[in-house]
């Protein structure tokens, strides 16, 4: 049986975090000179009483309304997130329940950065076919905000707050073909929040500052910038090529690439080390920021929106970083 995703939607926080908003905190520091490399130049926030399962939930919401879905069909929940409400329960039951999604849906979370919706794509597809489930919500929330010290000027600039929901059925816009994974754990420490996990439950208080004044914290997101795009840059190019040959396809077929929406620099040099076309490589970061495994679909909505994926479209999309982990699929578009 094929899967596809029938419905797309996302939502936002309502507090936007703007680049001149930065420069008052960070008056020594040249802001725009940054965000005109990275490409971003504001992002939504979470407030402090606002969660991941908060934005998911919300999220949802849009998707039913927009596409007319009634939540009494949706017979299992996939809520990806690495900022739950709770060790437990599961947010997906929580979901589950503030959306009134029948009790007799299955519901689970996956603990996954911004691979994260590749994955969940893989395990609704394996639900559809098994005959397991018939229609799969697949949300991915994440509010990366509440780990990030309020002195870190650089993953201040990059990440921003947001949830998106997809509907995965027997039916709908774009296929989902095969698809090529890869996880490598020995880069777990590259970006990690180290405290707060039964490694290590208590809090260090650890605070210092590197020699760039960066602040250096157990307690807070950490992320060696320059190792992430090491990374990016040796396995993105060889998930592409194996995506492509487990789908009997070349590079010239594909007519739409969208990748995880890590910053522009990035996602320029990955571009051209590929050698894929501009016309054919999708940006939509500059209003939103990083929001980790919700890039992708909050992407693909919005290249949907401007008509930039049509039908008969092949669209490749791929997440990569927080693991290590990284993963891609193809997108059979037929409306």
């Amino acid at each position: 049986m094929k899967s596809f995703i029938k419905a797309l939607s996302y939502y936002l926080p309502e507090t936007i975090l703007t680049n001149k908003d930065l420069l008052k905190d960070f008056p020594e520091w040249s802001v725009e000179k940054v965000a005109e490399k990275i490409g971003i130049s504001k992002r939504h926030i979470a407030s402090d009483n606002e969660t991941s399962c908060d934005l998911a939930v919300e999220a949802g919401k849009k998707l039913f309304v927009e596409y007319k879905i009634d939540p009494g069909n949706i017979d299992f929940i996939i809520l990806c997130t690495q900022s739950p409400d709770y060790f437990l329960p599961t947010t997906a039951c929580i979901v589950q329940d503030r959306l009134g999604i029948p009790v007799s849906a299955g519901a689970l979370d996956i603990n996954l950065g911004c691979s994260g919706f590749v994955y969940g794509l893989a395990l609704a597809k394996g639900l559809i076919r098994s005959e397991t489930a018939k229609n799969v919500l697949l949300i991915t929330a994440e509010t990366y905000s509440k780990y990030i010290h309020p002195r870190d000027k650089s993953n201040r600039t990059i990440f921003g707050d947001a949830a998106a929901a997809a509907l995965v059925s027997d039916n709908g816009f774009a296929e989902i073909l095969n698809f090529s994974f890869g996880t490598d754990g020995s880069g777990a420490e590259k970006l990690i929040v180290r405290t707060g996990g039964m490694r290590v439950p208590e809090k260090k208080n650890d605070l210092y500052y590197d020699d760039s004044g960066n602040p250096i914290s157990s307690d807070h997101l950490f992320m060696d910038g320059t190792e992430i795009f090491n990374f990016t840059l040796e396995m993105v190019p060889e998930l592409v090529r194996d995506t492509l040959s487990k789908n009997s396809l070349t590079l010239a077929d594909i007519d739409l690439f969208v990748f995880h929406q890590a910053n522009k620099y990035m996602l320029e040099f990955l571009r051209k080390k590929i050698r894929i076309h501009e016309k054919k490589f999708y940006y939509f970061l500059e209003t939103v920021g990083n929001t980790v495994s919700s890039t992708i679909p909050i992407a693909l909505y919005e290249a949907r929106k401007e008509r930039k994926i049509k039908s008969g479209y092949n669209v490749l999309i791929a997440g990569f970083g927080v693991g290590y982990s990284w993963g891609a699929t193809i997108l059979k578009i037929n409306k």
